[in-house]
């Protein structure tokens, strides 16, 4: 399983870095994909299995490329504020609402930016949603986007085979071989990939079975 890898300073407190993730905005949900190698510095593998996607509602999940101390830091403030929304309000958090919650903290957080790019996606009364956020706090709506140090090779394929009324069930090999072909072009990213769903049944994890099913139609072996 992958495990949540954050600072470590059994690695001469350097920061953790590396990563692919990708996110594909499909008609019934979305797809997410990331890879598990975690890098140290330039060249150390500090972790194999690092989680890169996060729940943060039933319907809402995140996915962290940068630094990972400073993601972590978004995530537990963001699970946090859906939390807050469902006690107070009775209903989640929206998808938008939760980029701009995001963006705020990062904007306000210019003058000393933390060390992140973010992929926020879910699904709700408004359908699916996928946002794209930077350092600095701004946010584009997007139907398919790549983060991290392998991002340039995965959006070029992506951009290749994404189609606009794709199911989330199409979309899975194609993200699947999104990060394989950045797993071969960029040292930081590799080791095995992760995927998560999020469509009218929740916010659900690919098992190794499921993702091994998948790898025939994604062209792996």
């Amino acid at each position: 399983m992958p495990t949540e890898i954050r600072f470590d300073p059994k690695l001469g407190g350097k920061e953790l870095w590396g990563t692919t993730t990708v996110a594909i905005e499909c008609k019934d949900g979305v797809v997410l994909a990331t890879d598990t190698r975690v890098v140290a510095g330039y060249y150390m593998v500090a972790h194999k299995h690092g989680k890169k996607v996060y729940k943060i509602d039933d319907h809402l999940a995140i996915t962290i490329s940068g630094g990972v101390a400073d993601a972590q830091a978004i995530v537990d403030f963001l699970r946090v504020q859906a939390r807050l929304h469902r006690m107070t309000r009775g209903f989640p958090l929206q998808v938008h609402s939760s980029a701009s919650l995001v963006s705020n903290v990062l904007f306000n957080n210019r003058t000393m930016p933390l060390a992140v790019q973010l992929i926020l996606a879910g699904l709700d009364r408004y359908g699916a949603r996928i946002y794209q956020i930077d350092p600095f706090g701004g946010v584009t709506r997007e139907r398919f986007v790549s983060t991290g140090s392998g991002s340039p090779v995965a959006i070029g394929y992506l951009e290749a085979v994404v189609k606009d009324t794709m199911t989330v069930e199409e979309a899975i090999p194609l993200s699947i071989q999104a990060i394989n072909v950045a797993m071969k072009r960029n040292t930081a990213t590799g080791n095995d990939f992760d995927i998560s769903t999020i469509t009218e049944k929740g916010y659900v994890e690919l098992s190794a079975a499921e993702k091994e099913a998948y790898l025939p139609s994604a062209g792996g072996s």
